[in-house]
């Protein structure tokens, strides 16, 4: 094949593709962990990151380029996990804005879009960290470009990309030394490659299994589930995308604001947003119907989606009731946290928090489910405790995203720094940066601990350590390995001084038993005769215990 220009509908195509073929790779991605315990989620992030994109095209097909690689960027964002998901989502929005207007492209135009990419995912991260899937794509884009020739096709452009795909994520151990120590390659560029083979076989035509996008097909509803007795009780989840037109309004001064207030008159869970002239939307209402006539107003529908909610409900939590709806009591400060474990999330309602968004670590929520957390907070301000460094760019994403409240992230990377901040924290009669300042300084005198089982055999950090010994590590360095989860706790409490911190918290997870953590208690107690010991019955996965000392 030559081809010499790429339209919507190839486009799309190629990401479904690539969808597809990260979808049948992603546990090999999770694997490529730095330490050697089952918490390798980045595969997982990445597929629901692109796989949000493809459920937002909705298998529509869009001659535009520039109106499928909109779409599709909008739902990355919005589905974002985890840091390289959200870089990933960052990627398709640079290319989405370089694609902007473009009806068709050619290698020339599409290379100049994916340098855009460059700039917009570099820009979504603070401190960007050279030996990542932001050096893999950069390397690509800048090798393809540099490759470009009279007779270059799309083909030919994606074959350079992908050579150089591959060979910079060969290089990344020697950019990042964590990646050398551990004898692995960065996982964010590998699964970047995975997508990238997947576009490419889809732009050779070669057949792939599409990868599932959520969406429910009508051979799947469960009609047991609402029958002729039923009453609708949890109303209509409503998605659609509504193309503006000039024969019904004014693009330019189109006010957004007005129509996110009427969405949120007649429905809740409202979460809307603008890229150029169209609209994406999503809420939950009892009368789809007057929704889509209000919207219709405006412009064109270019999807729309429409569930009763009821038949999700038995598989769903916190599925609210809609029709008589009542406002929460305004105040000026909310609170959402994120925490895996029923026991951690319910310590954290305890401690004040509006909303804790099930998550953390191999489990990353999305950019749109801490949207939804927000919506269900009626304040002025609202303080968010990511509680796992990967998330903390998710956080940031679904802040940028929303515009009904100002959303400030405590960047608290574990769940002792959340407790200890949430437990303190004080608002009244303070600006927003005194506020951040305490906080802070609060979750620089917290040290987590965290006790998990390695999954292989390796030596790192100067340590032997074999499949199921239990290790203890602070941040990215191991500090102790035992043969049992409780003598690995006791040599971590020893490792960090113990001694010189005023209280000691540990959280149990769902593996512990009741005999281990009495156990445990009993000997930390009678070691620590000078401090507080609080057991917590945390029942989070993956991690056995967590250490948190102030």
């Amino acid at each position: 094949m030559n081809t010499k220009t790429m339209d919507g509908i190839m486009f799309a195509n190629m990401i479904r593709g690539g969808a597809a073929t990260l979808s049948a790779n992603r546990q090999l991605v999770n694997d490529l962990n730095v330490f050697p315990i089952p918490d390798g989620d980045t595969g997982d992030n990445m597929f629901m990151t692109i796989d949000s994109g493809v459920a937002a095209l909705c298998n529509d097909e869009y001659p535009s380029l520039s109106t499928s690689a909109s779409i599709a960027a909008q739902g990355m964002l919005l589905g974002a996990r985890g840091n390289s998901g959200v870089i990933l989502s960052r990627i398709f929005a640079g290319i989405s804005r370089g694609l902007e207007g473009v009806e068709q492209a050619d290698v020339t135009v599409l290379d100049k879009a994916f340098e855009t990419g460059i700039s917009e995912a570099y820009s979504a991260v603070s401190t960007p960290v050279e030996g990542t899937i932001l050096t893999v794509y950069k390397d690509a884009v800048r090798f393809a470009g540099s490759n470009i020739k009279r007779d270059s096709s799309i083909e030919s452009y994606f074959d350079n990309f992908l050579s150089e795909l591959r060979r910079s994520l060969e290089r990344t151990p020697e950019l990042l030394d964590v990646l050398r120590r551990a004898g692995v390659v960065d996982s964010g560029g590998a699964g970047f490659i995975y997508i990238a083979e997947g576009m490419q076989s889809a732009l050779k035509g070669e057949a792939f299994e599409q990868a599932g996008s959520g969406y429910i097909k009508q051979g799947q509803v469960d009609f047991s589930a609402f029958d002729e007795n039923s009453v609708l009780e949890y109303g209509y989840c409503t998605e659609f995308l509504l193309r503006l037109q000039k024969a019904k309004t004014d693009p330019e001064s189109f006010d957004l604001d007005v129509f996110r207030s009427y969405l949120n008159s007649v429905g809740d869970s409202v979460v809307v947003f603008r890229e150029g002239s169209i609209v994406k939307a999503h809420v939950h209402t009892m009368k789809p119907g007057d929704i889509l006539n209000y919207c219709q107003s405006f412009g064109e529908f270019l999807t729309t989606k429409i569930e009763n909610m009821s038949l999700q409900h038995n598989e769903s939590t916190g599925m609210k009731k809609l029709g008589n709806r009542t406002e929460n009591p305004h105040k000026a400060y909310g609170i959402v946290s994120v925490a895996a474990g029923s026991g951690i999330k319910e310590v954290f309602t305890s401690l004040g928090c509006d909303v804790v968004v099930d998550g953390g670590q191999s489990m990353n929520p999305s950019a749109e489910d801490l949207i939804s957390a927000f919506r269900r907070i009626n304040a002025d301000k609202i303080l968010v405790y990511p509680n796992n460094g990967n998330i903390i760019l998710t956080a940031q994403q679904a802040g940028a995203l929303y515009k009904d409240a100002e959303i400030i992230i405590i960047p608290s990377k574990t769940i002792g720094e959340g407790y200890a901040a949430i437990s303190m924290l004080e608002t009244e009669n303070k600006t927003v940066k005194e506020i951040l300042d305490e906080q802070m300084e609060i979750i620089s005198c917290v040290i987590t601990g965290i006790v998990s089982r390695a999954v292989r055999d390796t030596t790192q950090d100067g340590m032997e350590i074999r499949r199921d010994d239990y290790i203890g590590f602070v941040n990215d360095e191991i500090k102790t390995v035992s043969d049992d989860r409780n003598g690995a706790l006791l040599k971590l409490a020893d490792s960090l001084d113990a001694d010189f911190c005023g209280i000691m918290i540990v959280v149990c997870g769902e593996s512990v038993t009741n005999e281990e953590a009495d156990a445990l208690y009993e000997t930390l107690s009678a070691k620590y005769k000078m401090k507080d010991v609080i057991m917590i019955d945390g029942r989070q996965p993956i991690y056995d215990y967590i250490l948190i000392l102030e």
